[in-house]
């Protein structure tokens, strides 16, 4: 185990030796703290002083969710990286326009190259979907030689945003009628596709945060993603080019059935809410699957933090078709 999942309400967390210690109610089950490295905890919950002085020394991840709608509450990822020079090379470089663009241009290029790759194979096991596919991996190869050369973050991140426009056109297709998947909307999702992709968004984001931690990088100052109150913008940009592979992800939960319509409700305000059998399944999957994009996170980060040290780093790339 390396995630664990906790959704019961009024879950008591605690430290015990070297085990964590989950107990609701009668109920007490123990986890190797040395076999954990990130726990996600939904709904009321309460965690003792002495299991957070331990996780924060271990580096051991942890999101707060919101009961309801899941929405993030709090995120906790640990002892920080002891070299402060790179977080001051990285607060100098978002400060610096030309050099934010400079780093920012090749996570755009990862995650357009991330989304072709992804309609392309969702266009194998869906014929319908290859026409949308081919026209996307058309206009991106149209796209790179003028992404190259973009003079500005707002044309940088116009390229982005018009891709995303007919990325999210021809990814409706993967998805079943039932779902009454539209394209992307959050905040709140209005489908159960869109609950889907904004827990799984929100977990790898939160891991993209505790990854740029690891190897010396503040969370909070990102360059595509400029720096915003409250936000984890370089998380958001780490994240950015795993986002197709999650997308894929969530599609095969639906064609495979384990998620299903049923599994999902709506509240008195339209919001798409995810159940609790619906929540144990994701759990399930995402457990299996995080482990390879925390690899690939920490794998970009650090090439991140060697641009930053001056030194030479590989070309980002949309972290490969089946290692993420």
């Amino acid at each position: 185990m390396t995630t664990l999942f906790v959704d019961r309400k009024d879950a008591r967390l605690s430290l015990d030796g070297g085990a964590l210690v989950v107990q609701v109610a009668d109920d007490r089950a123990t986890f190797p703290l040395t076999q954990i490295e990130r726990i996600v905890v939904r709904g009321p919950a309460t965690l003792e002083t002495g299991l957070l002085s331990s996780l924060w020394s271990r580096g051991v991840g942890l999101l707060l969710l919101s009961g309801r709608r899941g929405d993030p509450t709090a995120r906790f990822h640990g002892q920080p990286h002891n070299d402060v020079r790179r977080r001051i090379a990285q607060t100098l470089a978002a400060c610096d326009p030309a050099a934010a663009l400079r780093l920012a241009n090749p996570i755009v290029a990862a995650k357009l190259q991330g989304q072709a790759r992804a309609l392309d194979r969702l266009g194998r096991i869906r014929p319908g979907l290859r026409r949308g596919a081919l026209a996307f991996t058309a206009m991106v190869d149209e796209m790179k030689p003028r992404l190259a050369e973009a003079s500005s973050m707002d044309s940088l991140r116009g390229f982005e945003g018009g891709a995303a426009r007919l990325y999210w056109e021809a990814l409706g297709g993967a998805f079943a009628p039932a779902l009454a998947f539209r394209g992307r909307n959050r905040r709140p999702p209005r489908d159960p596709v869109n609950a889907a992709l904004s827990l799984a968004y929100v977990i790898a984001t939160s891991e993209a945060g505790r990854q740029a931690q690891v190897v010396g990088l503040d969370p909070m100052i990102g360059f595509l993603h400029a720096p915003s109150f409250g936000r984890e913008s370089l998380a958001c940009d780490l994240v950015e080019p795993l986002r197709p592979h999650i997308d894929v992800w969530v599609e095969a939960l639906f064609r495979e059935r384990k998620l299903r319509v049923e599994n999902f409700s709506a509240d008195a305000t339209g919001a798409c809410l995810i159940g609790k059998a619906g929540r144990a399944a994701f759990y399930e999957a995402l457990g299996d699957r995080l482990p390879a994009w925390a690899r690939w996170l920490r794998r970009f980060a650090r090439d991140l933090a060697s641009r930053l040290d001056g030194q030479p780093a590989p070309a980002f790339d949309s972290a490969g078709s089946d290692e993420a």
